[in-house]
């Protein structure tokens, strides 16, 4: 199964009841063979153009595993929910992801060697 990054733009009227339209995203990945390793809740935020009339849109993201053909089965399905204003399906940059995490290290590193130079000036 290969690595992939779904964001979901949920329709903003549903945000009082998110559980049933992220249930039914849920399902979507599972009905196609995916399983769904993080989900995280971005929020409502202000859309950079209007999508149908709307304004705002609550933003989830998934880090999902889908075999092969599960991409078209999630792409055609999303199309035609009506919870969902915009959906984004992108499969995970490997070198990406490992570059990133070093340089979280290096930054880490950083950080722990300047809180030490500060500790000994004082």
């Amino acid at each position: 199964m290969k690595e992939y990054e779904l964001t979901v733009l949920i329709h903003p009227d549903l945000e009082a009841d998110l559980d049933k339209p992220l249930d039914k995203v849920k399902g979507i990945i599972k009905d196609a063979g995916g399983e769904i390793v993080s989900e995280d809740n971005w929020g409502k935020k202000k859309l950079a153009y209007r999508i149908n009339k709307e304004d705002f849109a609550v933003y989830v993201y998934f880090d999902v595993k889908l075999p092969a053909d599960a991409p078209l089965k999630i792409n055609n399905t999303l199309n035609i929910t009506d919870e969902v204003l915009r959906y984004l399906l992108v499969s995970v940059d490997e070198k990406g992801r490992a570059l990133l995490a070093e340089d979280k290290k290096r930054a880490n590193r950083s950080e722990e060697g300047d809180d030490s130079r500060e500790t000994k000036g004082e």
